[in-house]
């Protein structure tokens, strides 16, 4: 085994091992009847992320917010929106949770806040009052022209122009006014926020764009030729840019004051040097590596994506992450085909990914085997669908709320059935209740799988070996075998832990994964 990073410390931290739950808190549980989850509904239903097995939940944004980006767009970083409750429902939560030990991480989204911020309206009546925002004089003879031509990730400027001439930058929705982070009260009101959080009892912060931030001096312009959805070129000067880097040791330093804390970033960069750089000893403890997200069901590909993100983490000798879904991406079943072969290949990359050393992520409705939906017009509500001329349909599919109960919807999610988005009404198999005594359900497999990599010395380790491209052994014995051919194949030699599905005469059908211990 190597040395440990200098800086690192070579005890494991809680969360280099852990199996951390995503709640998408809009689409969870509704307690009181609105349509839309909620923070007593999450509190209401821990048993069942208990039952699961799972050790720490990140929560979706839950700060004030107008909700113009369900969340992403904050208005006061240090208070709970009505919308999901108040503080004192998610001290019960913190509470319930933490008595289960389960710990709580929430996101903190420091690259922009809400138009609707006390700051940004400040700076909108006071044009003296803009300089923690990044505002310029426009281009052209009349200043009619954006400052330069960067777009927004959510389609459209990246500009826009306030009533006195100036122009102010938004990566994101017009909504979402980027921040100026040379600016020292920026970093002040981060550290307040930090610490307010921490100090009730939170665990921890997801960092949203953690890759964000820091912007050039110059702000030159951008290639044009890719913009999609979370997919922006190494060159592009919008992120990623080596000042983010202080904003991460400064965070870090208050983090430290709390030793059992952890910050994981959203990071969306090139090159593994790059990743490896924001999980320096003295920045993020964890980091989102997406190229198992990114990947197709081939053997060659998720042995290269899994390849890639040991040998990122290891750059920084920090535990790398594992996740196959989240709020931004298509549900697995339905990237891996939809239907019978897509949940049957979702089923089996649980088993890949539970299998892997380090850190997993699982959304919610992924234990479920939930698809993404294919939603109506008319009740599509992410940015993204207005700002693209409705050209992209945005993320709304992979947000449907959870099915916990019955045989209709709401399927137990709330009691009305006029839900922030539709339940589709074929859902009845998929329920908790429908899969909770079912030993071949997608949640009976989760829970196993879970139980297994908590419970058993054979997943020690922070390495894999190959033995092929669909085959690879933990240090500790146990062995991780994948079909993602088109014929059955012969396992290895060894005990038979669980599979994804059930084997063909001795032999591990196409789209299926085993787990075995090695003799």
């Amino acid at each position: 085994m190597a040395p440990p990073i200098p800086g690192r410390s070579a005890r494991p931290q809680w969360w280099s091992r852990a199996v951390f739950y995503q709640v998408y808190p809009r689409s969870f549980a509704d307690s009181n009847g609105d349509g839309v989850g909620d923070l007593d509904g999450i509190t209401e239903r821990l048993d069942h992320l208990s039952d699961l097995g799972v050790q720490a939940l990140w929560l979706n944004p839950v700060m004030v917010s107008p909700m113009a980006d369900h969340g992403y767009d904050v208005s006061d970083p240090r208070d709970i929106d009505p919308l999901f409750g108040d503080l004192a429902a998610l001290d019960r939560l913190l509470a319930a949770a933490h008595s289960r030990g389960i710990r709580v991480t929430m996101d903190l989204v420091p690259n922009h806040v809400s138009s609707a911020h006390p700051w940004f309206v400040a700076a909108l009546a006071d044009p003296t009052r803009r300089d923690r925002f990044i505002f310029r004089d426009g281009g052209g003879p009349d200043g009619s022209e954006p400052p330069n031509n960067w777009v927004s990730i959510f389609g459209g400027p990246a500009w826009t122009r306030v009533p006195d001439g100036q122009w102010y930058l938004h990566l994101f929705d017009a909504a979402q006014p980027d921040l100026n982070w040379e600016h020292p009260e920026v970093f002040d009101d981060i550290e307040k926020t930090l610490r307010f959080w921490l100090d009730r009892g939170v665990d921890g912060f997801r960092i949203d764009v953690a890759h964000g931030m820091a912007k050039p001096a110059t702000l030159p312009d951008m290639d044009l030729t890719e913009n999609e959805l979370l997919r922006n070129k190494a060159d592009d000067p919008r992120f990623d840019n080596d000042a983010v880097h202080d904003i991460h040791r400064f965070i870090r330093t208050v983090l430290d004051d709390y030793p059992d804390a952890v910050t994981v970033g959203e990071i969306w960069v090139h090159g593994n040097e790059q990743f490896a750089k924001y999980l320096r000893p003295d920045e993020l403890h964890l980091g989102f590596n997406f190229h198992l997200v990114q990947t197709d069901y081939d053997a060659a590909g998720i042995r290269a994506a899994i390849d890639n993100s040991l040998d990122a983490a290891a750059l920084a000798g920090a535990a790398p992450t594992w996740t196959l879904s989240n709020h931004d991406v298509p549900r697995e079943v339905s990237r891996y085909g939809n239907g019978a072969a897509g949940l049957r290949r979702a089923r089996a990359m649980a088993l890949v990914k539970l299998a892997l050393p380090g850190t997993v992520f699982i959304y919610n409705g992924a234990e479920l085997g939930l698809p993404n939906v294919e939603l109506p017009d008319d009740v599509l509500q992410d940015p993204v669908w207005e700002r693209s001329g409705r050209a992209e349909r945005g993320r709304d599919g992979c947000r449907v709320p959870l099915p916990w109960s019955g045989s209709a919807p709401p399927f137990g999610f709330s009691s009305t059935p006029d839900t922030w988005l539709p339940i589709p009404a074929d859902w009845k198999a998929l329920t908790v209740e429908a899969q909770r005594d079912d030993p071949d359900s997608t949640l009976t497999l989760y829970r196993r799988a879970i139980a297994l990599r908590t419970g058993r010395a054979e997943f020690a380790g922070d390495t894999v070996e190959w033995l092929g491209d669909s085959t690879f052994r933990r240090p500790g014995g146990l062995v991780c075998a994948f079909n993602a051919g088109a014929v059955p194949v012969t396992l290895p030699a060894g005990e038979v832990l669980l599979t994804s599905g059930p084997l063909k005469d001795g032999l591990l059908p196409p789209d299926t994964a085993a787990w075995l211990v090695s003799a």
